[in-house]
């Protein structure tokens, strides 16, 4: 696993340098999360479901990617200029009020930031109401 993962209870990372974060808060993010899951087979990478204040999935991506993108409203790229932390739970044990949705593994370390940002993109555009 990777060293940035707490062998227990939750530790804060400064985004940016062993991931990006790109945080969608309330029910953005988790239609995010299940379209990510669905279309990965349930293999999408790190993603940290947080319970505080209003619920927030952070999708972990690859160092130096999310400020690839534009994007939209309601969502924060979390990288390595400025301050952001990001709060991870150990992979067992008492995490809360943070849990993985999706699990880092060797094969998939990173959540892909390019399919983050087209199945974010379908999500918010589905949200639009077709104009008659």
């Amino acid at each position: 696993m990777p060293s940035w993962i707490p062998a227990s209870g939750h530790a804060l990372r400064h985004a940016g340098i062993h991931f990006d974060a790109i945080r969608i808060s309330g029910l953005l993010g988790e239609q995010v999360a299940y379209e990510i899951m669905q279309f990965t087979d349930f293999q999408a990478g790190p993603i940290v479901r947080s319970r505080i204040g209003e619920r927030s999935m952070y999708f972990l991506v690859p160092p130096g990617t999310a400020s690839a993108h534009l994007w939209p409203a309601r969502v924060d790229a979390l990288v390595r200029k400025g301050s952001d932390f990001v709060g991870v739970p150990a992979l067992d044990g008492l995490t809360y009020p943070l849990d993985w949705r999706s699990r880092p593994t060797a094969q998939d370390p990173f959540v892909e930031t390019a399919l983050l940002f087209e199945l974010l993109m379908k999500v918010v555009a589905d949200e639009i109401p077709a104009v008659r």
